[in-house]
């Protein structure tokens, strides 16, 4: 009964604008009607949905949820996800609502439309598909997002990240840690087992490819947030120490500016609070050690006169020694008799004179440091100059604290200090001018120059050797794999192409 109507109303599509303007109401309305004509009456609505006239087609658009009922649902989805590649604001915004109310009929249905489009579409659709899972999961209401949707995602995603390059998989990781079911412990682990995986640690590190260097940073990123004193970094800092502290001098970098050295050495300190029982601990402790001792200079040799021989004062390079000597201590406290018993007698004696002379230095630069910052609040500690003293005054606030610790008989491993990038959860009064206005600074590109050294003093503070990289990174700012897709990691192989509707 009154087929043949609805078959006219198909027909329609082919018409003048008036027709199918008419037929872009009419088709959905009637559509649950008439099962045997579902197919028909989909393709209609599809060329409604790629017309010239742009009325039309947003017309089309916004009856598609209509047509999302039993096993229409996923194709439905699938074809509104290659509809997100519109340039057009308005219909891209058509799309987006679309999708999100067949989310809330069937969410399921939904994602399957979306990731077999990731999977096999075109790359801007899967580009869009995945922006709008980073974007719009995490405003659904948990009755949608249920514990088995939640599975669902991560399974789908685990296959997706088989081939992604390092923007894909740095949106893939919010998505998954937005997740409920995976801000626990166990969920926690299983990211952090999904990155070691996309880092691919059992590879050999290759020092001189920086698509090579860039993947394990990129990793090694997403995976920081991830650990706590029950979710371990021990996978992620044995590889650190084992192939990537030997090669710090080689490392090569596609960003440009970035000072690849201090990066791997602040990531390898903030990983190493949490780091667990590790096997090869006491060469793994000697690797970071000796790497230590490289950035620890002997005093200048005197003259017989008194006068440095050399006319030249050793660099100190703090922000290289604060990551260093972090990451030394919280690994020692391990295996605290490391410089007592396994290191000989004259070695501990050597380390022993460097950090007395670092020490020296250090006394000098913080009496600068705070002579310069005294009396400054507010407004003028928000000077690029002073943003950057503000941190070089913790950065060595920081080391005095670790040598202080270091001197002791024997060594001592109990002190905390908040490392310079890193937000303070509490100021102490001591640590307040230290700390201020430090926590979101953008990083400063070059130190200035220290104040000259007077006559006593037999240290020279150093020029620009604060690193091209002073203040607090962000993840944020860092994610993406900075040029562009298809590089080195993640080409992605060749998928299939072209409209599947």
């Amino acid at each position: 009964q009154h087929k043949d109507a609805y078959q006219a109303i198909l027909d329609g599509v082919k018409g003048g604008a008036k027709e199918k303007r008419l037929a872009a109401q009419f088709i959905p309305k009637f559509f649950k009607h008439f099962p045997e004509l579902a197919d028909s009456a989909i393709n209609a609505q599809l060329d409604l949905c790629e017309d010239e006239d742009v009325s039309i087609r947003r017309q089309a658009i916004k009856e598609l949820p209509q047509f999302a009922t039993g096993d229409n649902l996923p194709r439905v989805a699938d074809i509104l996800t290659q509809l997100l590649q519109s340039d057009d604001s308005a219909e891209f915004n058509l799309v987006n609502n679309a999708l999100l109310s067949i989310f809330k009929m069937d969410a399921k249905g939904t994602l399957g439309g979306l990731f077999s489009q990731i999977l096999q579409g075109e790359d801007i659709v899967r580009e869009r598909a995945i922006k709008f899972l980073s974007t719009k999961l995490k405003t659904l209401p948990e009755e949608v997002m249920t514990k088995e949707v939640e599975e669902f995602i991560l399974t789908e995603s685990k296959k997706v990240l088989e081939d992604v390059t390092g923007e894909e998989f740095v949106l893939f990781m919010k998505i998954l840690s937005g997740l409920k079911s995976l801000q626990t412990v166990s969920g926690r682990q299983q990211l952090v087992e999904l990155v070691a995986e996309q880092a691919d640690l059992e590879q050999t590190f290759n020092p001189s490819d920086p698509d090579c260097v860039d993947r394990l940073l990129q990793c090694t990123r997403q995976a920081v947030p991830l650990f706590s004193k029950n979710v371990h970094s021990t996978k992620f800092v044995t590889y650190f120490c084992e192939h990537v502290l030997p090669n710090l001098s080689s490392l090569t970098t596609p960003v440009e500016g970035l000072d690849i050295q201090l990066e791997v050495l602040k990531l390898l300190a903030e990983m190493s609070s949490f780091c667990g029982d590790m096997e090869k601990l006491e060469s793994n402790l000697k690797k970071l050690f000796d790497k230590l001792l490289e950035y620890m200079p002997l005093p200048p040799e005197e003259a017989e006169n008194g006068e440095n021989a050399s006319n030249e004062e050793p660099k100190l390079q703090f922000s290289y020694v604060e990551c260093l000597l972090y990451s030394f201590h919280q690994l020692g406290r391990k295996l605290p008799d490391f410089l007592t018993a396994k290191l000989n007698a004259e070695k501990l004696k050597d380390f022993k004179i460097r950090l007395q002379y670092f020490a020296r230095g250090l006394q000098v630069y913080i009496r600068q440091l705070r002579l310069a910052l005294q009396g400054k609040t507010g407004e003028a500690l928000k000077t690029e100059e002073n943003k950057i003293k503000v941190v070089a005054l913790k950065i060595t606030n920081n080391i005095n604290v670790l040598i202080k610790d270091l001197f002791h008989i024997p060594p001592s491993y109990k002190s905390t200090v908040t490392l310079s990038w890193k937000p303070v959860q509490k100021a102490d009064a001591s640590q307040k001018r230290a700390s201020e206005d430090t926590a979101s600074s953008s990083p400063p590109k070059k130190a200035s120059a220290g104040p000259k050294r007077d006559a006593r003093q037999i240290y020279n503070p150093p020029s620009g050797k604060y690193s091209s990289n002073l203040g607090s990174f962000s993840y944020e700012q860092r994610g993406g794999f900075r040029g562009g897709r298809g590089r080195g990691w993640g080409g992605r192989g060749n998928r299939s192409r072209g409209r599947i509707y």
